[in-house]
């Protein structure tokens, strides 16, 4: 199972929710798409039509950029990130 990693101002969004996940899935849209199960409307804050992620969403894989058909081995981490911009 990989291991799913939440930044904490989309943990607001879901009260209690939890931080870390272990979900199966072979691609990083099946992990959403689990995490999704368990959290409903999660999928929704991360996924536009296409699909593919949200432009203020960064999904990394074993630390390298990934998309929704980003492979996922059973032993990644894999991390959410929202995107930060300012002026």
């Amino acid at each position: 199972m990989a291991l799913v990693l939440l930044p904490r101002s989309l943990l607001a969004l879901f009260p209690g929710v939890e931080r870390r996940h272990e979900l199966d899935g072979v691609h990083v849209l099946a992990l959403l798409e689990a995490l999704d199960a368990r959290a409903p409307g999660m999928r929704d804050r991360l996924v536009e039509d296409g699909p593919r992620l949200r432009p203020h969403i960064n999904v990394f894989v074993a630390g390298v950029p990934a998309d929704l058909d980003t492979p996922v081995r059973p032993d990644d981490t894999v991390h959410v990130i929202p995107a930060v911009s300012g002026g």
